[in-house]
């Protein structure tokens, strides 16, 4: 595991850690899985999780983007990057990914980029601004609908950005949000997704945008082969709540992943 830089449009250097196996190549060959989050001023902590093995240990790279709007860097990186200042958030994931493959870290064809709820808003909007960037989306319970969603007070996760602030209620700020949105109404064919966008809880905030997924799903089916179809399958929020159930989908994940890069999901070499 390694840390490094990339340098953000506004030459703000951006934090990136990775994990790749002892002996991969870093000669652009590797295919990687490049996470963000990046919102509500949280950070997205290193720790150790067992379960990224599964890729490492196949040949692929992890790598975290600590990008603004997360707390990483204390209350000035969240600032930087919400409300008006939101697009940081995305402009610092594809300097990421450019940063990646710069250093031969990553291939592009080969990269698969995961977020999810207000990750997800992230994984909508890099996809739309380069899409010819990654290889596969994994966007999973992902909040596209937004103007929608933060006029409608009556929604649980709503209230809670009373206090931000970032209920459209100007003229000004429904200007910026509504650009937001724009993102993912721009007509581009859909790269490889997949996106949890069943919600048993059914609660409506909870939803963050499942719509939009089945209907771009409806859309892709009517143009793509089928192994070119955004993929789906129902999750809670959080994921699965049973033990057994949450590896499942995360199995899910990993092989929809590895095959999209063209690896496979055999047990890898001890």
């Amino acid at each position: 595991m390694e840390s490094l830089t990339a340098t953000a449009k506004d030459g703000v250097k951006i934090p990136i850690t990775i994990l790749y196996r002892k002996g991969t190549l870093r000669d652009g060959s590797a295919p990687c899985l490049l996470y963000g989050y990046g919102s509500y001023g949280i950070p997205q902590n290193v720790i150790f999780n067992s379960t990224r093995f599964s890729l490492v240990d196949r040949g692929m790279v992890y790598a975290l983007a600590h990008i603004r709007g997360g707390g990483e860097l204390g209350e000035t990186w969240h600032e930087a990057g919400r409300m008006k200042n939101k697009m940081n958030t995305f402009t610092d994931f594809i300097a990421c990914a450019e940063e990646l493959i710069r250093q031969k870290i990553a291939r592009k064809d080969g990269l698969i980029i995961q977020g999810g709820s207000a990750g997800g808003l992230l994984m909508g909007a890099v996809t739309n601004l380069r899409p010819d960037l990654f290889k596969g989306v994994l966007a999973q319970v992902p909040f596209v609908d937004v103007l929608n969603t933060m006029l409608d007070e009556s929604l649980p996760l709503t209230v809670g950005e009373l206090r931000n602030g970032a209920i459209p209620r100007t003229p000004s700020s429904t200007a910026w949000m509504r650009g937001l949105l724009a993102l993912r109404q721009h007509p581009r064919d859909p790269l490889p997704e997949h996106a949890g966008a069943h919600q048993p809880e059914r609660q409506p905030g909870e939803l963050l945008g499942a719509g939009q997924v089945r209907r771009a799903t409806a859309r892709a089916q009517d143009r793509f082969q089928p192994a070119a179809v955004p993929l789906q399958h129902g999750r809670g929020h959080g994921g699965a709540s049973g033990r057994y159930d949450a590896l499942h989908d995360l199995a899910f994940d990993y092989v929809w992943m590895l095959g999209t890069v063209g690896l496979t999901a055999e047990a890898p070499v001890p």
